[in-house]
């Protein structure tokens, strides 16, 4: 079942990045982005690493790609221009990807089932260990990361608006030309 499981998350891994590329416009790529990071979330939780899951959620798909969207539609991006992109990626790119993943295929097929198991170590460190350094030894330090990105978006909403001029200002302006 956890190799069904993998195959199915790891395509739609693949798939959201693919979409990601593929998208014209923004939005559609950064949820994309958002399809790529759930995806990842769940096959931290068929490794055991549920604490690894539970802040891929939490922190990349919840809290950076609504900062992401919220960035984009502040700057209100339209469609992206296609270009043809550069010669160099078509001339190194499609040979390199189609290597990589002969090789990648070679290397499967090869060695079948002998690629080996992850095991957990004898240094592991659980949940609530790992909570306790966080807010009682590295509490400050998260706490200036907290007020650093919050006047990083205050200075991104403060260069992205837009300075229209006052109704009456636009009415003295044309009569004195």
């Amino acid at each position: 079942m956890h190799l069904v499981l993998f195959f199915i998350f790891g395509g739609f891994c693949v798939a959201g990045a693919l979409n990601l590329l593929l998208q014209r416009h923004p939005i559609n790529s950064a949820l994309s982005l958002i399809v790529v990071m759930t995806s990842l979330a769940v096959l931290y939780l068929l490794l055991g690493a549920e604490f690894l899951a539970a802040v891929q959620v939490i922190v990349y798909s919840g809290a950076i790609m609504v900062l992401f969207t919220f960035v984009i539609m502040l700057l209100n991006a339209q469609r992206e221009e296609r270009t043809h992109g550069s010669r160099a990626a078509y001339i190194l790119g499609f040979p390199g990807a189609a290597a990589l993943f002969a090789l990648l295929t070679f290397i499967f097929i090869s060695n079948g089932k002998s690629l080996g198991f992850a095991v957990l170590g004898p240094d592991m460190v659980s949940t609530s260990q790992l909570s306790s350094v966080l807010f009682r030894d590295l509490l400050l330090p998260f706490e200036v990361t907290s007020v650093l990105i919050l006047i990083a978006i205050l200075g991104a909403v403060a260069l992205a608006r837009h300075h229209e001029p006052h109704k009456d200002e636009s009415k003295t302006q044309g009569k004195e030309r």
